[in-house]
Order: structure tokens, then sequence, then C-alpha cells
């Protein structure tokens, strides 16, 4: 879990495991060249959002911009939220 600043910024990138890079050259090495991860975005008064199996590259700065939803001021929309899901990639 991390916060963002108030540009929705992280201080930090952060740093996760990835399969060499050189299993993204060679389409015959069996090993799925990426990581994926889940990635929530929450804030008061405004739709969660949710992105399955986000891929994380070897040597890549992967960004994600995100706009958040403002909430309805009616009961009912308080839990709202989005899921986007992330196919493979055609590697």
């Amino acid at each position: 879990m991390r916060l963002t600043n108030r540009s929705g910024q992280l201080d930090e990138p952060i740093t996760i495991e990835v399969p060499d890079r050189a299993a993204s050259l060679n389409p015959n090495t069996g090993v799925i060249p990426f990581s994926t991860v889940n990635l929530y975005a929450r804030h008061e008064n405004y739709e969660e959002i949710f992105i399955e199996n986000l891929q994380v590259f070897a040597d890549t700065v992967t960004d994600q911009d995100l706009e958040l939803i403002p909430l309805a001021e009616y009961p009912d929309s308080w839990n709202k939220s989005e899921t986007f899901l992330t196919p493979p990639q055609n590697l």
C-alpha cells in the first residue's frame, strides 16, 4: 500500500520482481517476459479503480494515469467501483 502526494504521484517508484529482460528477446524461451500485479486506487468520495493483471516488464517504468470519478451524492452510489482487466501481451 502506498499513499500519493496531492498530485496523485508516488514519491518513489514501486519495485516489482520481473523476469530477466532476455526472456522477452526470444519467443522460444517458454518464459512469460513480464510480471503481473493488481492495482487499486481509492480516494474518499470517488469511485474506486481496480486494474487486474497489470503487466510489468524488465528495464521499463510502468506509469498508470488514472482519472478518478467523483461519486454521486446518492447513497446507492457510495460503493461504486470500476474494474479493468488487462489482457496478456501477444508476444
